[in-house]
């Protein structure tokens, strides 16, 4: 009987060893995985980030260059009379402004439609309407908390010039 109780001893110590193997090769893998994991993440944060910054330069150099086309053009004096439509890329997707020329100046400007733009960010991009009436040029600075959606107009107002010249 005795020795019985030793093969059984002797087992279960066997089968607890392997358990304890089993679970430190697991833990292992996990953390393996973990690590993997949180490195691709970081990777893809990077790439989106990379991306959204990538996007926002290719806009303001889009916009930028329109602006200077439109302002290079329009060097003697003036726009036809008449209102225009324009169309602009803002934060949220398109934005369509209307511009009333009056005896060659910009008098009016008015969001037509922007649906997708969210509101609190398209009432702080308004205020750059009064910028560009002030200066009878696209060519202003955006709006500091509302760029993509102040850049949205800034572009719109762009293309709408472009057909009152």
């Amino acid at each position: 009987m005795k020795k019985f109780w030793i093969k059984m001893c002797s087992l279960m110590l066997l089968l607890f060893l392997i358990g304890g193997y089993n679970t430190v090769l697991a833990m292992r893998e996990q953390r393996d995985e973990i690590a993997r994991l949180t490195a691709e993440l970081e990777g893809s944060k990077m790439t989106v980030s990379a991306l959204k910054e990538q996007q926002a330069k290719k806009t303001e150099n889009t916009a930028a260059e329109a602006l200077k086309g439109a302002d290079a053009k329009n060097t003697d004096g003036g726009w036809k009379d008449g209102t225009y439509e324009g169309e602009g890329q803002g934060f949220g997707g398109k934005v369509v402004v209307e511009v009333t020329i009056e005896n060659g100046e910009i008098t009016c400007i008015e969001v037509k439609e922007a649906q997708k733009e969210d509101s609190a960010y398209l009432e702080m991009a308004k205020d750059i309407i009064e910028d560009i009436v002030d200066a009878q040029s696209a060519d202003v600075d955006t709006i500091s908390g509302a760029t993509f959606s102040s850049t949205g107009i800034r572009e719109a107002v762009t293309q709408a010039l472009e057909k009152a010249e």
